[in-house]
């Protein structure tokens, strides 16, 4: 690894994915390193073997790479205890755990939930669900002239109703980063919970939710480097441990009857059937390649690739950028009179990947005033050739259109 005066990192090298392309689709799934590549195929050849129930060494040592991986993610975040860990299968899984769950058990008719304008949907649709069922209602706080989450009207309308807040902590179209531990005590003055959407955030920020004082916390391992089809929830283990099943069946069980079925502690009691095994290896070796690396590394590189491209497309003419200036990875524009999906038609003849649509998040769309925003995304593997390749493109969709 190398690092230059713009702190740009050199590892291009590691993702086999990567090459010669241009991809800058990281904040919808990154490319893996050969580290992880290669630990998800150990685990699926020489050291695979179900784990928690055999006997045999195999099993045995696989059992142990599995809990050592939740120590780590306890580690990685800052939980108190690797207790208050539950594998899902994503962060979307994880939010629909808590709705369900705790939401789902705890709120009655006439509470409030308190979301954002720019949430992903898969912390609308889950909260909207539990409200429908219980007879809660959704509030919205605004956003701020540059794209945030605007803490200061949050303060304003949050009541003693308000049971739980869910936010994001990194906008996956705007790139803007909340003040988590503001919003945490925002919703503690009145007694709520509060959850943080973690998705955008933990590919690129050191994480400790004891700090953050937020009450849930959750990510999903492939914006991490890691495997698709697994994630993490961090819950305060007081609130686990009230916590009914989300799913029933194998694993999950203290004792089973016909008559009576008991439930295991958290976190087994969430974590039903035969889990992700190699999935949990692999987050494992994603957390120790970004680590070896730095946090505070990733981020600075990406930050200076974002003002790169932000200063070169703000520069052309009929290119409008989204989102604050110090946005977090991720840059949403448009360009005027092209529709994002041709954008992004264009970029690809040119070797460049980015993202085009409504990004689930139709309602922050509605309120940008636009149907759809082509986004570029970065990642820890981006260069300065990216932005150059990317402006580049976007100036042959001007002429193309012009």
């Amino acid at each position: 690894m190398t690092v230059t005066a713009f702190d740009q990192l050199d590892l291009r090298h590691d993702f086999p994915g990567v090459g010669s392309w241009h991809y800058l689709d990281s904040a919808a799934t990154a490319q893996k390193p050969n580290a992880v590549i290669d630990a998800i195929a150990r685990a699926y050849g020489p050291d695979y073997a179900t784990v928690h129930r055999g006997v045999y060494e195999r099993s045995a040592n696989m059992t142990l790479a599995y809990e050592a991986a939740r120590r780590k993610v306890a580690s990685f975040i800052g939980a108190a205890s690797d207790s208050e860990i539950v594998y899902v299968r994503g962060a979307t899984e994880g939010i629909n755990l808590v709705a369900q769950s705790w939401a789902g058990t705890q709120l009655k008719a006439g509470d409030r939930i308190l979301l954002s304008m720019l949430e992903h949907h898969s912390n609308i649709v889950p909260w909207q669900i539990v409200a429908e069922k219980v007879g809660a209602t959704i509030d919205v706080v605004p956003l701020t002239a540059d794209g945030k989450i605007d803490l200061d009207a949050m303060a304003a309308m949050i009541t003693p109703q308000h049971k739980m807040v869910a936010l994001a902590h990194v906008s996956n179209v705007l790139g803007s980063l909340l003040d988590v531990r503001r919003a945490a005590d925002i919703a503690h003055g009145v007694g709520a919970k509060i959850l943080i959407d973690g998705c955008q955030a933990v590919p690129r920020l050191a994480i400790d939710v004891q700090a953050l004082d937020c009450d849930f916390y959750v990510f999903s391992a492939h914006k991490l480097y890691g495997p698709t089809g697994i994630g993490a929830l961090w819950g305060r283990k007081e609130l686990l441990d009230v916590m009914p099943p989300y799913q029933g069946g194998g694993s999950m069980i203290d004792k089973v009857a016909f008559e009576k079925t008991t439930y295991a502690p958290a976190p087994t009691r969430f974590e039903a059937g035969t889990p992700h095994i190699t999935g949990v290896v692999g987050l494992s070796a994603a957390i120790d390649y970004v680590q070896a690396i730095g946090l505070d590394a990733i981020h600075a590189h990406e930050c200076a690739l974002v003002a790169k491209a932000r200063a070169a497309l703000e520069s052309l003419n009929s290119v409008r950028v989204f989102g604050p200036e110090d946005s977090a990875g991720i840059l949403s524009f448009e360009v005027e009179g092209v529709h994002p999906h041709d954008v992004g038609t264009i970029l690809d003849e040119t070797g460049v990947a980015i993202r085009a649509g409504h990004h689930c998040a139709q309602p922050l769309m509605r309120h940008l005033g636009v149907e759809a925003t082509a986004r570029a995304s970065f990642g820890i593997y981006s260069d300065e050739g990216d932005v150059d390749a990317l402006v580049k493109g976007i100036e042959r969709v001007r002429k193309i259109f012009g």
